[in-house]
């Protein structure tokens, strides 16, 4: 039987440490049954992308926030302004899909800028352990891989 999803390998691994991974599993698990969004700030290298914060943002869907987001501008502007003045930079973006897998959708494709990592966290709403998975993309020809995560071993 034919798999109903392949998924490549991107060569790139994003760096993601445990503290930053539970945070991003207390705000994804807030804000359901509605998508949660912000961005990675970190440093990006040839083939690791290092996460050193998050930066949650305002998800500016108002019609359908229960499975889209609208990342808002103004967020995006302030935590670029603040990983500069660091000597960081925006490496990626994170969004919930709640009651859903952690795979991109075609609106995340369609929305997806390469260059970046695209952080998905699946949630359920029922508070028993966080979120559930994190998994992670990045955009190349137009089509998303899938990066390693790797939280530090914790």
């Amino acid at each position: 039987m034919k798999p109903l999803l392949t998924v490549e390998t991107a060569p790139t691994q994003l760096g993601l440490p445990a503290a930053l991974r539970q945070q991003l599993s207390h705000l994804a698990e807030a804000s359901y049954p509605f998508e949660a969004c912000g961005l990675l700030v970190g440093r990006m290298g040839d083939t690791r992308i290092d996460t050193v914060r998050i930066c949650p943002a305002r998800n500016l869907n108002r019609e359908r926030p229960e499975d889209r987001y609208l990342l808002d501008p103004q967020d995006f502007l302030a935590a670029d302004q603040a990983a500069r003045a660091q000597g960081l930079e925006i490496v990626g973006f994170w969004h919930s899909h709640p009651n859903s897998p952690a795979y991109p959708s075609q609106t995340d494709l369609e929305a997806a800028w390469e260059g970046y990592s695209y952080l998905i966290i699946s949630t359920t709403g029922d508070g028993a352990e966080g979120a559930g998975a994190f998994r992670s993309w990045r955009l190349i020809d137009n089509r998303f891989l899938e990066e390693a995560i790797d939280t530090g071993g914790n």
